[in-house]
């Protein structure tokens, strides 16, 4: 049983990640700000998939936080604008070097990149009532991918797929009810 546990740090860790940071989904602001962070979650998929390095995931994710956190500072950009630029750059990257062409996993993560950030960037143009069931669909969604990749153990470090599946179900349960745990 304490293996067992010991192997679950990646739950442990995503529950006090969406206690301490992922609480609110009750006002529009807040729905925008999550809608903002969606296309963040397959970029990384996108990103380690072309750099084909699992060992990348976290450090990317980090250096994702310290993107939002700097970018929501500044107020000059959205995140979602920084995210989805950066894909385009990642896609048409693996057009020119024929990545796209050649790696059936990498075109998978493309179309992930495609619907997720979709979701987010419809969530931030429909109305917020529709909105937040966009937006809460992207996380849920992207939960269930993420928990695909960690049973086939592809594409991303599996302690991350677990962490960030647990994060992403978190967070749309969050917005559906319009809960706020968090501190």
């Amino acid at each position: 049983m304490a293996r067992f546990l010991g192997d679950r740090w990646p739950t442990a860790l995503a529950v006090l990640t969406a206690v301490l940071v992922f609480g609110g989904g009750k006002t529009d602001e807040e729905v925008r700000g999550f809608a903002e962070i969606l296309p963040l979650l397959p970029l990384l998929y996108l990103v380690v998939a072309k750099l084909q390095r699992r060992g990348a995931t976290w450090p990317l994710l980090a250096a994702s936080f310290a993107v939002i956190f700097l970018l929501r500072t500044l107020d000059v950009l959205s995140p979602a604008a920084v995210f989805s630029a950066a894909a385009l750059v990642v896609l048409v990257w693996s057009v020119l070097d024929g990545h796209l062409a050649r790696s059936g996993t990498f075109q998978v993560q493309a179309l992930g990149m495609l619907v997720f950030g979709g979701l987010g960037l419809a969530g931030l143009v429909v109305d917020p009532g529709l909105g937040r069931y966009l937006v809460a669909a992207g996380w849920l969604f992207h939960g269930v991918w993420d928990f695909v990749h960690l049973w086939l153990g592809k594409v991303v470090a599996r302690s991350f797929a677990e962490w960030c599946g647990v994060v992403d179900v978190w967070v749309a349960v969050v917005l559906v009810f319009g809960i706020g745990l968090g501190f």
